[in-house]
């Protein structure tokens, strides 16, 4: 039985009032979420803060993106030790928005992917298709294409303890969300693709779903077989909504 997840990604939002508030009432809510794995990923200077409140709950938090490189003359950059020493479980790896704007390539993505393990980071994989590839009818041949990245550089058993989020790039903050069945095709495909490498850690390999999922439709999508949890945008701003996710993944 794989543990539902449900994670926050807080994007470039906020400011140290405004997650101290968050992070506040997540903790006040959170003893009513039940079994779900819940974690937040805020901005890098959010972190200190995250780790300060939610050191005493079962809360887990981690980065919303790390650099390939272990250390070094690399500006700006985040390396996955770093991430460490501030107690993060989790780091995301390849979101649609790295991906689209900051011109990250599936072989770097693989990299990052393989950073993160390596530093005992479980990386949270964002894989999804553009709304001209879908209407293309090459959803398949993107999210297999950047699956196979990750598992010919690392792996299939590298995904025994990592974790993939189904991300179709035309449903975030555009108002359009998949229907339940289209994102269930896409997390069924997902865990075959890995079957093909190794059954079993396609068996328990944890499958969220990135594209808007809100509470209004929280639970008929996480009722579909494939669907292990949510990679939450935007809901996971307000602490109300972000709770309401985690009560239904639970």
């Amino acid at each position: 039985m794989r543990q539902p997840l449900v994670a926050g990604n807080w994007k470039m939002n906020g400011s140290l009032n405004s997650v101290r508030e968050l992070l506040k009432g997540i903790k006040a809510g959170i003893g009513d979420v039940g079994p779900a794995e819940v974690a937040v990923c805020p901005p890098f200077v959010f972190i200190p803060e995250a780790q300060a409140q939610l050191a005493d709950t079962p809360v887990a938090w981690g980065g919303q993106n790390l650099s390939a490189e272990a250390g070094g003359a690399f500006t700006g950059e985040i390396a996955a030790s770093m991430l460490l020493d501030f107690g993060c479980r989790y780091v995301i790896v390849g979101h649609s928005e790295r991906r689209t704007l900051y011109g990250e390539d599936d072989a770097l993505v693989a990299r990052k992917f393989a950073a993160a393990r390596a530093a005992g980071l479980r990386p949270i994989l964002c894989v999804g298709e553009t709304l001209e590839e879908r209407q293309r009818g090459t959803t398949e041949d993107v999210v297999g294409r950047q699956l196979d990245a990750v598992l010919e550089l690392a792996g299939a058993a590298a995904l025994a303890d990592a974790v993939v989020a189904y991300e179709p790039v035309w449903a975030i903050g555009t108002g359009m969300t998949a229907t339940p069945q289209q994102a269930q095709d896409v997390h069924a495909f997902i865990r075959s693709r890995v079957a093909g490498h190794d059954p079993a850690v396609a068996d328990g390999l944890r499958i969220l779903y990135g594209g808007s999922m809100k509470p209004g439709n929280a639970v008929e999508l996480l009722a579909q077989a494939d669907i292990d949890g949510g990679l939450i945008g935007g809901a996971s701003l307000k602490a109300e909504d972000f709770l309401a996710i985690c009560k239904a993944a639970a």
